[in-house]
């Protein structure tokens, strides 16, 4: 008898998609219950605890080769970031443009796409999984997150990355709708997570999240937030936001979208 076996990634993130598709169906009745809440918190410990058990910090996402990328990646979530600010960074191509570096760190830094330039590149083509299903194979360039973490010299205290976006996902009536994601150490000192320039050997594109979006490959779609403006290091996550550590699971997503 011939046996059926799907890939753990694949599987994981048919999982994750069939959350996301419960959460975003109307189930905010059982989503707010503090029973499931907490069987949904108990769960996403044990999958990021067995991860690390696992996997340690090393695991890396598969790599593929330019003869696997896909003919069209889709462009997901915001498309353009409403308001003035982002059309003029727009208009005059990112000159002005600055990622700012914060938070618990000895050297605060203010840099320019011509400073991420200047710094060492990484390229990978890996597999991006959306938490609605879908996939797509794409070639990612840019700077290695360690080496502008390495650059602004974390204190001691720093447990968490966090990167705040351009987009305001939805217009949130307290306010709590400016797109944001974290990460934690390890994931950030991975050698996959980069602070991509390009898709394909090309900018990006406004839809793709330009000038700078996150790679983290061994998390899901979401964790790879677009539009970058800020990375705050920091303690804790309880302060930010709706206090679940990103604009997702502060809707009930997990924080570990580990696959």
């Amino acid at each position: 008898m011939s046996s059926f076996q799907i890939p753990r990634r694949r599987l994981l993130a048919l999982g994750a998609a069939s959350l996301g598709s419960a959460l975003l169906g109307g189930c905010d009745r059982l989503s707010e219950a503090p029973d499931f809440q907490a069987f949904l918190a108990s769960a996403e410990s044990l999958t990021y605890r067995s991860q690390r058990l696992l996997g340690g910090g090393h695991s890396m996402a598969r790599e593929f080769t330019a003869a696997d990328l896909s003919p069209v990646f889709k462009v997901n979530g915001t498309r353009v970031p409403e308001g003035e600010d982002y059309a003029a960074l727009v208009e005059s191509n990112f000159a002005d443009w600055r990622l700012r570096v914060d938070g618990l760190v000895v050297k605060p830094l203010e840099l320019s796409l011509a400073d991420l330039h200047a710094l060492p590149q990484r390229t990978q083509i890996t597999r991006h999984d959306c938490v609605e299903g879908w996939s797509a194979i794409g070639k990612w360039t840019g700077v290695p997150l360690a080496a502008v973490l390495e650059r602004a010299a974390l204190l001691p205290a720093a447990r968490f990355v966090v990167f705040h976006c351009a987009d305001m996902y939805e217009h949130a009536l307290d306010g709590n709708g400016q797109y944001y994601e974290s990460i934690d150490l390890i994931d950030a000192f991975h050698p996959q997570s980069i602070l991509a320039l390009s898709l394909n050997d090309a900018p990006l594109t406004v839809g793709h999240g330009a000038p700078l979006r996150l790679r983290v490959e061994r998390q899901l779609g979401y964790k790879q937030a677009k539009y970058v403006m800020r990375i705050q290091l920091t303690d804790r996550l309880g302060d930010i936001g709706r206090g679940k550590g990103g604009f997702w699971p502060d809707r009930g997503y997990e924080w570990y979208a580990g696959i």
